[in-house]
């Protein structure tokens, strides 16, 4: 099965982190440019990353190089849920060329050995834990800092599993990768304005027929399954954020349409707008 590409956000951030909570690991078998460290809280089950196919349980820890397809599954053994810390961050992450500098020579040597995917040793990986969710819980300077702290640390673990075979190469679809980079630039500044086929078919050099069929070749749903998504997301985000009206939050994210937004948003989050803020909203009325 071909791996599917992914575009992670970076919201402005050199580094995304996040706990990741949910009934599954739903990711399917995917890859990105950017760089993946994952911690299993809990859950358990099979992991799959490059060539590489192990069982997987709480205490997993594991360094992903760019565009090394992965992913995990889990089985529906205890309470059926899963949770995991994750952090990703691209090559750039400091700026270019920043692994040329000899303060970060360790790093560049532990990021190499990653194209291969590296598995730390459970015992090491115990110890960890509290570091990692104390990084997460940092304002974003210090969880910068505090990262980089850990992959020299990483770094000098001697005691680490190679995952992939040795001459294993990932058959990627980059010209794909690079398509979908360009649309997904382009939703992200303008989500906000109607968005036409056209327009974007053009971005990629491609006619309309041919781009859906690309588009949903490449992430398994339409383009159009896309826009909504994206911005259900962005509304989801100014629900528990911010106090606005819904209907200035549908408005902000592009729709025209109220009972339009409503559907979508019933269709993606399998509730109402007010249900959701109710349940998560962090803003004080």
């Amino acid at each position: 099965m071909k791996a599917q590409f992914e575009k992670i956000p970076n919201n402005h951030h050199s580094l995304h982190a996040f706990i990741y909570e949910n009934k599954d690991f739903d990711a399917p078998w995917h890859f990105h440019p950017e760089y993946e460290l994952t911690y299993i809280v809990k859950g358990k089950g099979i992991r799959y990353i490059g060539n590489n196919i192990q069982k997987f349980e709480e205490g997993d820890f594991v360094l992903i190089g760019s565009n090394l397809p992965h992913c995990w599954k889990n089985t529906h053994q205890g309470s059926g849920s899963v949770k995991s810390i994750v952090f990703q961050w691209n090559e750039s992450m400091l700026g270019a060329d920043w692994l040329e500098k000899d303060e970060f020579y360790n790093i560049k040597m532990l990021l190499k050995k990653a194209s291969k995917g590296i598995l730390f040793k459970k015992s090491y990986a115990k110890k960890s834990l509290d570091k990692l969710y104390s990084i997460i819980s940092k304002p974003p300077l210090n969880k910068l800092l505090s990262f980089l702290s850990l992959l020299e640390e990483l770094s000098s673990e001697e005691d680490i599993d190679i995952l992939t075979s040795a001459g294993f190469s990932p058959n990627l679809n980059l010209k794909a990768n690079y398509r979908i980079d360009i649309v997904y630039d382009y939703v992200k500044v303008n989500y906000k304005n109607k968005i036409m086929l056209d327009e974007v078919s053009g971005l990629v050099s491609m006619g309309n027929e041919a781009f859906c069929r690309f588009f949903k070749k490449s992430l398994n749903k339409s383009f159009f399954t896309f826009i909504n998504e994206y911005r259900i997301n962005l509304a989801s985000k100014m629900l528990i954020e911010t106090n606005k009206q819904v209907s200035q939050i549908a408005y902000d994210c592009g729709y025209e349409s109220l009972p339009f937004f409503y559907r979508q948003f019933q269709k993606f989050m399998h509730c109402s707008p007010l249900v959701f803020r109710k349940k998560y909203l962090i803003v004080k009325p």
